[in-house]
């Protein structure tokens, strides 16, 4: 049997320290019982102003996510791909961004 891929993934892995990924793992774990609590909101029909004011945090919480992370992608993967000659890696940058700026 074949192994699945995901269909959005370059298949290539970063390797993280324990404590970075834990400390990566426990803001998603936050941005996770946010979004349970705006599910809970919606529940109990919450004030829409309420839940738009929750969810704009969401949606902040999850950008500041995103910025860490891809701090984290320019200052590891990135310098260490072009410092050994990927020039590729200035295009799949490219496009990542082009992705993140929608």
């Amino acid at each position: 049997m074949a192994e699945q891929r995901c269909p959005h993934c370059s298949g290539k892995k970063t390797e993280r320290s324990e404590a970075e990924k834990k400390q990566l793992m426990n803001r998603l774990k936050r941005i996770e019982g946010q979004v349970r609590g705006l599910q809970r909101m919606l529940e109990e029909d919450a004030y829409c102003a309420d839940i738009l004011t929750q969810s704009a945090a969401v949606t902040a919480a999850l950008n500041a996510f995103s910025r860490d992370l891809l701090e984290r992608h320019l200052n590891s993967c990135v310098v260490r791909d072009i410092r050994s000659g990927d020039d590729g890696a200035v295009t799949e940058l490219t496009e990542l961004l082009r992705k993140l700026m929608k």
